[in-house]
């Protein structure tokens, strides 16, 4: 089973990464993604991956660091979109619950980055909180040119679900779900999902398991527990985990052109 969604290059990690990683491994993750979130963390995130066995990353520009976006930094994001290691543009998107940076940062950041994976011949790896309809709307012309996009960390309603599905996205799954107080909507919607549509992450650090037995002494997420997401998953939707990941495997293959 493969996490599509680790922020690796997080300093919650930097005393213990390479034992983080092995510890993953070791429970039975196939293999990660790293996740780009600005101009600096994309081309540490790039090293990363060439560095680890079994492990990807994306480039790009997170909405909440929109404002900083400039024609340096996507000469950056093109840059890293070119090398093997990269396999998708983002993480990008839109998320007006902080606002960050203003809408129209995001916006513009948005718009340029699929913009650029449109012209690389890449996936997108992207965000949305609380713009569903503006995200949308910035999409769909888009959706031609790409080779496929991922929302991942997907949280929103059972009508945007429908709306994301029947425009041809992956969703992208986490720990959200087996959170007792926020991720019941989230749980009752699982079924919704082709299984040739269904990604699987962490988002480590963040987002650790509720419902993790016996809880961790750390609040930090990490992406071993990918296994124990999977398993839920699988139990709520009806379904063999084993088979499960096996066609989260597939939809990796798929939509980011790797093997592992």
């Amino acid at each position: 089973m493969f996490d599509i969604g680790v922020n690796l290059t997080s300093s919650q990690f930097s005393h213990d990464r390479d034992e983080v990683v092995a510890r993953a491994f070791s429970a039975g993750v196939s293999g990660m993604l790293i996740t780009g979130t600005n101009a600096v963390e994309s081309e540490e995130a790039q090293r990363l991956a060439l560095r680890l066995t079994r492990c990807w990353s994306t480039a790009g520009v997170h909405p909440h660091d929109a404002s900083s976006w400039s024609e340096d930094v996507a000469a950056t994001v093109h840059r890293l979109a070119q090398l093997p290691e990269v396999v998708a543009v983002g993480e990008c998107g839109l998320d007006f619950n902080r606002n960050f940076s203003t809408p129209q940062d995001q916006e513009a950041a948005f718009s340029a980055q699929l913009a650029i994976a449109a012209e690389s011949g890449m996936p997108v790896f992207m965000h949305c909180r609380e713009a569903h309809e503006r995200f949308m709307t910035l999409l769909k012309p888009w959706l031609g040119k790409l080779p496929g996009a991922v929302l991942h960390c997907f949280t929103g309603t059972q009508d945007e679900l429908k709306a994301c599905l029947d425009s041809g996205l992956y969703i992208g799954i986490t720990g959200w779900v087996c959170d007792e107080r926020r991720g019941l909507e989230l749980r009752e919607m699982l079924s919704m999902i082709p299984a040739e549509r269904l990604l699987v992450e962490t988002d480590a650090p963040w987002l650790l398991p509720r419902d993790l037995s016996p809880k961790p002494k750390s609040r930090r997420n990490e992406p071993a527990h990918l296994v124990h997401i999977m398993e839920r998953i699988a139990h709520w939707r009806g379904e063999d985990v084993q088979q499960l990941a096996a066609a989260t495997d597939r939809n990796v293959k798929a939509l980011f052109g790797i093997t592992f």
